[in-house]
């Protein structure tokens, strides 16, 4: 039987066994292999020159070189060159095995690595937002007592309307009245004429105010001091004020734990006021971006916001079947009345003297109420569908109302009737209308955006450059520009090219 070397495999001259693996080796070979790694080239355990058991075999028998030449001293060249040949070889596979054996485990570590990094960015994105949430609470004690924000907070009893109260929502209105007769029935200056309405084209679009995750923008407002600056509150549970002149994002507001579904600029001060499904009304404090009183005066989703002339005072209305009316100061609950129909309420707006206003339910009523004498005064039916929109004119005398029936009506509140019905495309989705701040024109937000030219009711421009369906409408002072939002996450900006 022939031996082999388990290191050259050739027919070893001088075979040699290891204890160690067993194996045979080439005598000459595996000495080398052992002064230089000490070890079993096989079993890799420690083995010594004096460990070799030698193997007798017949001899070979060679023939005798030939004399007085050098060609045995070329072979004895090339049979030392072959050998370390062979053993580089032989460490040289057993290094790539070992070299395999590392990659896997470090490919094996990589995997691991990556799932722990996607698990802990997922938990510092949580935490994140639940900072962001904590913050503007933590910052509740800074504007005011302590008392009143725990007031606030715990949604506390009515404490009703003061004489002073009352005195103030008078007076305001006395003098809100006196104005609008100084001004008669002349149009502002510097008001765009309806031609020029016509030629509105969009002049930008800024789709990175909210998350893209959470896409859709619920709600406008444009700052009634500095028409440059809009609010907008989103899908993404924040608020966001933008500046459209730099195209700068001036706050991000965050604190509520659901959408905001209705936002006011304060129109004297640099406040906002934001409210949300999450049952609260906020105030904020743009330069700090700060909550400065926390409202919880409802025991549902908030769905209508109107802010009082005074800017002391904000109305507000909510799926709990109530309509409250609470100090933004102090953040007291100042009255809080239940409809007497049992059905939730969906929007509120202020008539432009404050003594005044309306609610819309989920049963297609439009109600008109007296602030002084927390009473219902006024019905308006005739929709179908629970009322998405309501808006006074600048002059107190009409309010346009919208529901789920793709019908925009104008009431007349001197006589009390609806004395226009604008029936739009069947399917159309109103989402909100709002009169310009003259009385001139109204605008449209649903399926797309539209204007018409108030007493004619005749239909200026549609705007339909919006992906989906608008959620938002304002004019901008003397009716230079228009803004819209919608849920394609884009604020947009129509104007005179």
């Amino acid at each position: 039987m022939a031996l082999y070397c388990a290191i050259s495999n050739e027919v070893p001259e001088v075979p040699v066994v290891s204890p160690s693996s067993g194996s045979v080796f080439e005598k000459r070979i595996i000495e080398k292999y052992i002064i230089e790694n000490g070890v079993d080239p096989i079993s890799g355990k420690e083995l010594r020159v004096e460990d070799l058991i030698e193997i007798k075999t017949p001899a070979i028998v060679k023939p005798k070189p030939p004399s007085a030449t050098s060609i045995p001293a070329t072979l004895k060249s090339m049979q030392d060159e072959w050998d370390a040949l062979m053993l580089h070889t032989f460490t040289q596979r057993q290094q790539l095995q070992t070299a395999r054996q590392e990659l896997s485990h470090a490919l094996y570590q990589h995997d691991a690595a990556c799932r722990v990094i996607a698990r802990l960015t997922k938990e510092v994105t949580a935490a994140r937002e639940a900072l962001a949430t904590l913050k503007p609470q933590a910052g509740l004690a800074a504007p005011q007592p302590a008392s009143q924000v725990e007031a606030a907070a715990a949604g506390a009893a009515a404490v009703g309307m003061s004489p002073e109260v009352v005195s103030r929502l008078q007076d305001r209105a006395t003098a809100l009245t006196q104005e609008r007769k100084r001004r008669g029935r002349t149009v502002p200056e510097g008001l765009v004429g309806p031609d020029t309405i016509r030629s509105f084209v969009t002049l930008a679009s800024h789709p990175g105010l909210h998350s893209a995750s959470v896409p859709g923008i619920l709600a406008l407002d444009i700052n009634p001091s500095d028409h440059s600056r809009i609010l907008t509150g989103g899908n993404d549970r924040n608020a966001t004020v933008f500046n459209k002149d730099t195209e700068q994002v001036v706050a991000i507001l965050k604190g509520h734990t659901k959408k905001v579904t209705r936002v006011i600029y304060h129109p004297d001060e640099d406040t906002v006021i934001t409210a949300s499904p999450d049952h609260t009304i906020r105030v904020w404090n743009v330069p700090t971006s700060q909550t400065t009183v926390l409202l919880r005066s409802h025991e549902g989703p908030v769905t209508g916001l109107s802010l009082h002339p005074t800017g002391d005072y904000v109305l507000s209305t909510s799926t709990d079947q109530h309509w409250a009316f609470s100090d933004i100061r102090t953040g007291q609950l100042l009255t809080k009345v239940s409809d007497a129909s049992g059905v939730s309420l969906t929007t509120a707006q202020f008539h432009p003297d404050g003594l005044i206003f309306g609610t819309g339910t989920e049963n297609s009523q439009v109600k008109i109420w007296d602030l002084k004498e927390q009473s219902n005064v006024a019905n308006f039916p005739g929709h179908v569908g629970p009322v998405t929109s309501i808006s006074f004119s600048e002059n107190g005398y009409y309010l346009a109302t919208a529901a789920e029936d793709a019908c925009v009506k104008l009431w007349d509140l001197r006589k009390l009737k609806n004395f226009k019905s604008i029936q739009l495309d069947e399917g159309y989705v109103i989402r909100e209308l709002r009169f310009d701040q003259s009385g001139t024109y109204l605008g449209v937000a649903g399926s797309d955006v539209r204007v018409f030219l108030c007493r004619q009711w005749q239909e200026l421009r549609v705007l339909a450059d919006h992906t989906a369906a608008a959620t938002g409408l304002r004019f901008g002072r003397d009716a230079a520009y228009l803004a819209s939002t919608s849920m394609d996450r884009t604020l947009k900006i129509y104007g005179l090219q």
